[in-house]
């Protein structure tokens, strides 16, 4: 049995062409990298810190500063 050859997938292409219309074809492709693009970025999003984060840091390191004060 044999894998799948170029001229079997540009038989492929060419159905999908002719059935969705390049339009169609190239709305779905923008809404597929609007998702991964979506993914990648909320997966991102775990790793780095908010920019709020910095803000808070400041706060303990001040809180900090004012427990050491008063011992």
């Amino acid at each position: 049995m044999e894998g799948i050859s170029i001229t079997k997938l540009l038989v492929i292409a060419v159905l999908v062409i002719l059935l969705f219309g390049t339009s169609k074809l190239r709305t779905l492709g923008a809404d597929l990298g609007a998702a991964l693009k979506g993914f990648k970025k909320a997966v991102g999003d775990d790793s780095t810190p908010p920019a709020a984060g910095n803000s808070t840091a400041e706060s303990q390191s001040a809180q900090q500063s004012v427990e050491k004060k008063d011992v």
